[in-house]
C-alpha cells in the first residue's frame, strides 16, 4: 500500500493532456498549460499564463486544477490573498503563524514565511512556506514549501482568479503546482494525493464564498475540474 493516505471521497474529475510541451534539456521540460479542453475554463490571458508555467525534472510532476465559483473576483481574492490565514478555507490546516516580523499595519509581501500545522490523519505534521508572489492587481498568489515534516519536497503552488473584473459574475480559480515525487511512490500516487487535497480546498473555498453570502448564485456551478499532465 502506498505510504500516501488517500481520502475516501468521490469527485467529478476530467483528465486530459496539456496541449503544449517544450523540451528545454534532456532531463527537464517546461509545460505550457491551457484550458481549451475544459468546458468550464476561461482562457488564460498572457498576463496570467506565465505564472502557470512550471519547469519540471524527471523526478517531479505538475498539473493544474480549475474551480468555477459564482462570486465576484474581489470576494474570492479577499480570501485567497490571506497568506497569514490559509485555514479560512483550507480545512487540512490546524493553525498558521508568520515567522517573519509582522504587525497588523504591515502589508505581507513576497519573502514572508509562514509555518502551518496540519490536522491529524494526514501523512504530515507541519509545513514551512515562503510567499513567492502576491499580485493584488492580477489576483495571483504563489508559495513554495521550504521545510517542515511532510513528504512533498519542493512543492510550489500558484493560484489565480480569472474573470469577472469586478462585474459580480462567475470566476474561475486556477491552481497549478509542481512537486517532487517521493522515493517509493509513483507519479500517479503523488498527483492523486496532491490533487485530492487541492480539490477539497477548492470546493471549501467555493462553499465559503457562495454559501457564506459573499458570492453570487447567478450561475451556479458545482464540482472542481482537474486537468492532469500524464
Amino acid at each position: 500500500m502506498s505510504p500516501f493516505s488517500r481520502p475516501k471521497a468521490n469527485f467529478f474529475t476530467h483528465h486530459g493532456r496539456f496541449p503544449t510541451t517544450v523540451t528545454t534539456s534532456t532531463n527537464s521540460t517546461t509545460t505550457l498549460m491551457s484550458g481549451q479542453c475544459c468546458n468550464n475554463f476561461l482562457l488564460l490571458s498572457t498576463s496570467h499564463l506565465h505564472h502557470h508555467i512550471h519547469s519540471t525534472t524527471v523526478h517531479q510532476c505538475c498539473s493544474f486544477l480549475l474551480q468555477p465559483i459564482s462570486a465576484p473576483s474581489l470576494a474570492v481574492w479577499s480570501i485567497l490573498r490571506r497568506f497569514d490565514k490559509p485555514q479560512l478555507y483550507n480545512h487540512f490546516i490546524k493553525d498558521c503563524r508568520l515567522l517573519t516580523p509582522h504587525t497588523p499595519s504591515m502589508q505581507i509581501s513576497p519573502g514572508a514565511i509562514r509555518e502551518v500545522r496540519l490536522v491529524s490523519g494526514l501523512p504530515a505534521v507541519s509545513s514551512t512556506e515562503r510567499l513567492e508572489i502576491l499580485d493584488e492587481e492580477k489576483h495571483v498568489i504563489s508559495f513554495r514549501v521550504i521545510g517542515g515534516e511532510h513528504r512533498l519536497a519542493n512543492y510550489r503552488s500558484v493560484t489565480s482568479v480569472i474573470g469577472d473584473d469586478g462585474g459580480g459574475g462567475a470566476v474561475v480559480v486556477v491552481v497549478s503546482y509542481v512537486v517532487d515525487i517521493p522515493e517509493g511512490n509513483t507519479k500517479e500516487d503523488t498527483m492523486l494525493f496532491v490533487e485530492t487535497i487541492v480539490r477539497c480546498n477548492l470546493l471549501s473555498l467555493k462553499r465559503l464564498v457562495e454559501e457564506g453570502g459573499i458570492g453570487r448564485r447567478d450561475h451556479p456551478i458545482t464540482n472542481a475540474t482537474v486537468i492532469s499532465h500524464h
